[in-house]
């Protein structure tokens, strides 16, 4: 089985074929196809291979499925005794994209220890 760590979003997710996850907002439409080539690592059942940062010429192709909002995160700027509170809140924009395929590079080729 293929697996691959891709970082997009200021974030690094492992994901495999068929996954599917949610990452920060992308600007693109529902159906659409993502091509993310930010890719750390990939690896097979018996070939892992390491970027440095990048693997080069490997990329992972995911089907957008639907954009949404996250739960409400609150908070609360309080100063004491100055009858100062200010309440806000935030919902965070994500897409849900499911895994289509990993393109893997070569680079750096180590063999898997069990």
């Amino acid at each position: 089985m293929k697996t691959a760590v891709i970082r997009t979003g200021g974030k690094q997710y492992i994901v495999q074929e068929g996954d599917t996850l949610k990452i920060e907002k992308l600007a693109m439409s529902i159906g659409d196809t993502a091509t993310f080539s930010d890719v750390l690592l990939t690896a097979t059942d018996t070939v892992t291979i390491l970027g440095t940062p990048l693997v080069q010429g490997a990329s992972v192709e995911a089907k957008i499925m639907q954009e949404g909002k996250a739960k409400k995160v609150t908070g609360v700027k309080l100063k004491a005794k100055k009858r100062y509170r200010h309440y806000f809140g935030h919902r965070q924009s994500y897409t849900t994209i499911q895994i289509t395929a990993i393109k893997t590079g070569g680079q750096v080729t180590t063999k898997k220890t069990a």
